[in-house]
């Protein structure tokens, strides 16, 4: 019986000493080991055993910032404030001497840390001066600093982007960082636009806070004064300097709201540079659901049917190709088919190249398109190039640390035909010939054609970021203009089609007459495509367009607005015009 007892007390003896084992190596994980990293979730234990202790205020999250290309947030900011910590209520404290420099009463101070929990933050009316002497009051709880905003209006959402905290692809994009450096897989990252492209290099590599130590009932630990913690590097984060204009992307994005454009927007370059100085699409962004639904998308950097815009890619092969001459003339009674238009009101009778262009004669263009097929079936493919339509616009190439860096995520590419063999069949070459059948271009791309055309033919990548800069505005990285190596339309057929473009809205029976009368003077095409959808009543919607530069004089302006599935009314060449006249206004107050 007592062996029996014994060989119990032995067995029990050795389950306990099994358990203080396993609680003694569980104690060394999580205090030595696993410090900074426990579980697959990463948790960082000083930092959460600190977070018990400690109450903070972040100042700034970390994450690079984008500004316009006059260094205007589009993102966030930095203004003046002063911190307020809460374990002031109560206590005696240069109260009196920080409401004179604030012009505030001590009453209204009071009534604000009376119920505070967290710091109070005051930033109305604060100078440079005002902050030195707030600091100068030397006092623990009051500090006067430059803290981060999130701006309030979502400017260039579509291009900016979107973050969002995703630790799946963040541990896939960053395992390195999250192995070796300790970043939390719940850092927010970017999903969308700028804000993905330039993701690893605008990374936080930590937040900038003010931290005091509490007791255990929240109260401060006197003796320790408030902390400023920041990351080490000071000149992180960075500034991703866009070629945005603040002021006229704020300017297109209002137009399109006060003309109602539901799925649609405008692009403008500016022709020297060949940089985005506004994009604008519309429907916008569903902030509780950012990569679905009809706002997820970027429609100006997506293909769609182009219609007559299409044309002038026709034009300057036949000028190029030697393919016409003012004396041919062309029946533009016609449909593509050699048919009989049946309504009477749209036959023109017989017009030569430039009014047929001018009046968007389908059938002219048909006829062209055909003979040049003839000759060469890789025609229009080629022209297209040439004038920077087809494929990617956008800028790529390699930056330090970077191959092939792309700075326009989820731009799609511009395409004329989707089957080889159709280039031999005439009546799929005539549609094709008039922006139609395969044909489907993004509102970027045809923006760029125009600019190249408005250069004298020169054509370049379009560019939405022209530098990287450090905290302290100096730059880090400026990206260089990259020409495209195409081939260049002689300055007799630019010149030629510059001309043709100018007469769409100078002749008296040119599509683009709406835009007669502008202080600049506007050169461009217009264009209406078939989308073979049906709105309610069996009606077709439309794809409606206008696509030019100016003033013509001296191109700075290439812009492109589209309204996409619509019927027969539009805002178009509305739109079109009163945003010329706005960027007029804005350029000339005085005016």
């Amino acid at each position: 019986m007592q062996r029996l007892i014994k060989g119990r007390i032995n067995k029990l003896g050795i389950c306990v000493i099994l358990l203080l084992s396993l609680l003694v190596a569980r104690l060394i994980q999580v205090q030595l080991i696993s410090t900074e990293s426990f579980t697959d979730d990463h948790i960082n234990l000083i930092e959460a055993s600190v977070k018990q202790r400690t109450q903070s205020l972040v100042i700034d999250e970390g994450r690079g910032r984008f500004i316009d290309r006059n260094g205007q947030p589009l993102t966030h900011d930095y203004f003046p404030s002063v911190i307020l910590f809460p374990f002031l209520n109560g206590l005696d404290w240069p109260k009196g001497e920080l409401a004179g420099i604030l012009g505030m009463s001590t009453s209204e101070i009071d009534r604000l840390l009376a119920d505070a929990e967290k710091p109070v933050v005051l930033s109305e009316s604060l100078t440079e001066e005002k902050m030195e002497r707030i600091n100068e009051l030397d006092y623990p709880g009051v500090v006067a600093l430059y803290r981060q905003f999130k701006l309030e209006d979502n400017i260039a959402e579509h291009v900016i982007g979107v973050t969002r905290e995703d630790s799946e692809t963040f541990v896939k994009r960053y395992s390195e960082k999250v192995e070796k450096e300790n970043y939390s897989p719940h850092t927010p990252i970017g999903v969308s636009g700028l804000e993905e492209a330039f993701d690893e290099i605008i990374l936080p590599e930590g937040s900038t806070k003010l931290l005091y130590h509490v007791d255990r009932f929240g109260g401060p630990l006197f003796g320790i004064d408030v902390r400023y913690m920041s990351p080490s590097n000071p000149y992180y984060p960075l500034s991703i300097k866009t070629t945005l204009d603040k002021e006229i992307q704020q300017m297109a994005e209002k137009v399109l709201d006060e003309y109602q454009v539901k799925k649609g927007g405008l692009v403008i370059l500016d022709i020297a540079k060949n940089e985005v100085v506004a994009m604008a699409s519309n429907p916008s962004i569903d902030p509780e659901n950012p990569l679905k639904g009809p706002g997820a998308h970027n429609l100006m950097i997506e293909p769609h049917f182009p219609g007559s815009v299409f044309k002038t890619v026709v034009t300057a092969a036949a000028i190029e190709e030697n393919m016409v001459d003012k004396e041919m003339t062309y029946n533009c009674d016609l449909d593509i088919r050699g048919n009989l238009l049946t309504d009477e009101k749209k036959r023109m009778g017989t017009l030569n190249l430039e009014t047929s262009f001018a009046q968007s004669c389908n059938y002219t263009f048909g006829e062209i398109g055909k003979q040049l097929a003839e000759k060469d079936t890789n025609v229009l493919d080629r022209y297209a190039e040439i004038l920077g339509l087809t494929g990617t616009v956008g800028w790529r190439g390699d930056m330090f640390g970077f191959e092939d860096f792309i700075q326009i995520p989820g731009e799609k590419e511009s395409i004329v035909w989707t089957d080889d063999n159709e280039k031999r069949v005439p009546l799929a070459v005539a549609q094709t010939s008039i922006g139609q059948k395969d044909v489907k271009v993004t509102p970027l791309a045809v923006a760029n054609m125009m600019a190249t055309i408005a250069r004298g033919g020169k054509s370049k990548e379009v560019k939405l970021v022209s530098d990287i800069l450090y905290k302290n505005g100096t730059s880090l990285y400026t990206f260089p203009e990259h020409d495209r190596e195409v081939d260049k339309l002689s300055p007799y057929t630019v010149m030629q089609l510059q001309h043709l473009l100018r007469e769409v809205v100078a002749a008296d029976t040119g599509t683009g007459w709406r835009m007669r009368g502008l202080p600049y003077e506007v050169a461009g095409k217009s264009g209406t495509a078939q989308t073979g959808k049906l709105a309610e009543g069996d009606r077709e919607l439309l794809n409606r367009w206008f696509a030019g530069y100016f003033p013509i004089q001296s191109p700075r302006y290439a812009m492109v607005m589209v309204e996409l599935d619509v019927l027969d009314e539009n805002n178009v060449s509305s739109v079109y015009a009163d945003m010329v006249q706005r960027l007029y206004d804005w350029e000339n107050p005085e005016r």
